[in-house]
């Protein structure tokens, strides 16, 4: 079997990161990667699931309803009843 050289670039600290873990776990970083090409052939995905969190719980959006709600506590702000369109 004839081998080729697959490049990628990653960040400097990623890949000190990643060498020290493959070493802990008895793998060269390239073995790892072949690992992982071999599972994409057999399985014909990617190997693991990828998917966009939800943006409500995003960091600064929940310092935000929490900033909301200490504000709320402190009597800051006004109680209103729901309001809800017919439109939906």
């Amino acid at each position: 079997m004839a081998l080729s050289t697959l490049t990628a670039r990653v960040d400097k600290e990623d890949k000190v990161r990643f060498d020290a873990f493959c070493s802990s776990v008895g793998l060269t970083s390239s073995s790892a990667i072949n690992m992982y090409v071999k599972a994409v052939l057999r399985e014909n995905r990617i190997p693991f699931e990828i998917k966009q969190e939800d943006p409500f719980y995003n960091p600064n959006n929940q310092a935000y309803v929490l900033k909301s709600i200490q504000e709320l506590k402190a009597g800051k702000g006004t109680a209103h009843e729901l309001i809800e369109d017919d439109d939906e």
